[in-house]
């Protein structure tokens, strides 16, 4: 399976996500910071499962419907920094969506993440992370699950990554960086965690109109040896 994820920058970049999709064939496309109701229903052969509908700047999940068939979704506001109490960008952090592999004859969970911003402890973060992995776990207990988006994590990864470990996660980032607005920000930001699945490449796809670079996810079921980290 193939999975592509993508910061928008506050809807900036939605007229690229035809392109991107035709040329990237993903499987499952994963937004964040998207005006929900600007989105298509349809995306190049994929079908929206799933939207968040608190937020001023939402997340999105599509997937390929002659793939998957839609069982369940799930949407989580986390706790919140200061920065989500003063501006409000954003209520709901996670969206889950719980697919059913036609050809596969099984079930496997994919969300759309978004942690608090950089104004944010890292602790915070860490919290997020831990309660959105314990809210997939609910929506699809046992299944194979990935988790990917905007982590805004940029340093003390390896910590990070023992969190995830500690919850049975793989963490894998990108072949390069995803993010460079600010000089002295510039890395990784946009991170997969998963179990139960192999992950292959996790490539860093050229910048668009967006701040964040897109990433695409390969992917396959796999089972046992959870719990590794995996820092490229």
């Amino acid at each position: 399976m193939k999975v592509l994820s993508y910061n928008l920058r506050k809807h900036a970049a939605v007229g690229e996500l035809a392109r991107l999709v035709e040329r990237n064939e993903p499987d499952v496309l994963c937004l964040q910071e998207a005006d929900v109701s600007d989105l298509p229903d349809r995306v190049q052969g994929l079908r929206q499962a799933a939207a968040t509908d608190k937020n001023r700047l939402g997340l999105a999940v599509y997937y390929r419907e002659n793939t998957y068939r839609l069982v369940d979704s799930v949407s989580l506001g986390l706790k919140k920094s200061l920065h989500d109490i003063v501006l409000r960008p954003a209520h709901e952090r996670l969206l889950g969506v719980q697919l059913h592999d036609i050809d596969a004859g099984r079930e496997v969970t994919m969300a759309s993440f978004h942690a608090a911003p950089l104004t944010a402890l890292n602790s915070l973060r860490r919290s997020q992370i831990t309660s959105a992995l314990q809210a997939l776990e609910q929506l699809g207990p046992g299944t194979p699950t990935l988790m990917v988006g905007d982590y805004n994590y940029p340093i003390f990864k390896e910590r990070l990554g023992d969190r995830v470990r500690e919850h049975g996660y793989d963490l894998t980032l990108s072949d390069s960086r995803t993010y460079t607005r600010y000089r002295y920000f510039r890395g990784h930001y946009d991170f997969v965690t998963s179990r139960q699945l192999s992950i292959g490449d996790v490539q860093t796809l050229p910048q668009g109109s967006s701040d964040h670079l897109p990433i695409l996810v390969e992917a396959d079921y796999r089972s046992g040896m959870t719990g590794r980290i995996q820092l490229v």
